[in-house]
């Protein structure tokens, strides 16, 4: 008997079919980050600073990737180790702008017709994001800004980046993801927080008035950021409100709240409210760090709340980090596949057992359940997930993502 069918008998006397929970997992497509790839850098060619607007990355591991061409072939070496069908998530200042100075407030789906191009020939899906810091025009505040020039720029910038998301829908025959993420904010207390609010509000509300095909748009809250410790204007209780009132998803990215607080509880209460919801998934370390995901015990309980509420058809899930210390491609792999561990790890979880425990009250039989669980060989399984999808499922992949780390930064000295 094979490692897998031993498992698939373990699974099965509770009730948990591992063939199910593969063809399940098949069907889940994550939207990997482009942004890992070169440090946020983008390839724009104007005066923006990297650490301006809240964004910053630590490291310098030779072979990042210094155009579209390279970061697009690193993005497929990544997946060549990642199993199942994935999506690209890119920012606004991934543009192909043929070496001319184009602002963000003139960028067009022309720019982006290469990425579209090359998405439509490896069958990918391309997700979005407006790109408000690292401008000389970010500042402290954005779509917030007391100037209104300043946030006539950047709703120009938003609206011009839903209609790229849009483009993407009608090319690859499926909606798009945008996702609004502004920095403004305060390093120190303000005495009047509620005009940046307002200034917000009806930003947004002009962004959104133009209804686009194929599009679904996202906002996302934080906590505090870098230069905005004190104050942060999109704070989640902003955000939360104006998902609700103008149906739209929120985004929760597990780095922007408080240490202490779980996101995978906020999936529930968001859901009562909201028709969809948008994930970032990262690992924050004391904060909003951005390191590579691994499976944390808040990734897998992420995961597990989402199968369990049965809430994977109105979960989009995206991964969001940037680690410029390491092999960039080998923390794609890495934390593209520690989240498709944990949502494997949900799926074989058997939920009726354990609601039933729940529901009679029978909470002994429920904690122990949960801890014998941890000692079924999952392991096996994923095995036979990746084998499926002809990627390997141990450690060789570890030296061949090492080797093409160190050919790629002996070619981009």
């Amino acid at each position: 008997m094979s490692q897998y069918e031993k498992a698939k008998e373990a699974y099965a006397a509770l009730g948990v079919d591992t063939d199910k929970a593969i063809k399940r997992l098949c069907d889940i497509s994550l939207s990997m980050h482009c942004w890992q790839g070169d440090d946020v850098a983008g390839f724009e060619s104007d005066d923006s600073e990297l650490s301006g607007g809240g964004i910053q990355v630590t490291g310098n591991h030779p072979g990042k990737a210094g155009n579209a061409e390279e970061l697009r072939a690193d993005i497929e070496k990544a997946f060549s180790v990642i199993p199942g069908k994935h999506r690209v998530n890119l920012h606004a200042i991934y543009g192909e702008f043929g070496g001319k100075k184009v602002d963000r407030d003139e960028i067009e789906p022309c720019h982006f017709a290469g990425w579209v191009d090359w998405a439509k020939s490896k069958d990918l899906k391309l997700d979005f994001n407006a790109t408000f810091f690292s401008h000389p025009k970010s500042g402290s505040y954005s779509l917030a800004n007391a100037d209104k020039g300043i946030r006539d720029f950047w709703i120009e910038h938003a609206k011009r980046a839903r209609a790229i998301t849009s483009y993407f829908g009608e090319q690859q025959g499926c909606p798009s993801v945008h996702n609004l993420w502004v920095h403004d904010g305060e390093k120190e207390v303000p005495i009047d927080r509620l005009s940046p609010r307002i200034r917000l509000k009806e930003s947004l509300d002009e962004i959104f008035s133009v209804k686009l095909p194929s599009i679904k748009d996202a906002v996302e809250c934080k906590l505090f950021g870098i230069g905005s410790e004190a104050y942060v204007v999109g704070s989640h209780e902003f955000y939360l409100g104006y998902a609700a009132l103008n149906d739209i998803m929120l985004c929760l990215d597990l780095g922007h709240f408080h240490p202490t607080e779980n996101i995978s509880d906020k999936i529930s209460s968001t859901l009562l409210f909201c028709k969809e919801l948008l994930l970032h998934v990262s690992r924050p370390v004391r904060w909003d760090s951005d390191h590579v995901v691994i499976m944390s015990d808040e990734v897998k309980e992420l995961m597990r709340e989402i199968v369990r509420t049965n809430m994977l058809d109105r979960v989009n899930i995206a991964t969001d980090y940037f680690d410029g210390t390491v092999n960039r491609v080998g923390a794609w792999a890495t934390g593209m596949r520690a989240a498709m561990k944990s949502l494997l790890l949900a799926l074989l979880e058997p939920v009726d057992i354990l609601r039933k425990y729940e529901n009679e009250g029978r909470n002994f039989e429920r904690l122990a359940m949960q801890e014998e669980m941890k000692c079924l060989p999952y392991t096996a399984v994923w095995a036979r997930y990746c084998e499926m999808n002809n990627v390997p499922a141990g450690p060789e992949w570890v030296d061949d993502i090492a080797k093409y780390g160190d050919k790629v930064a002996a070619e981009r000295k």
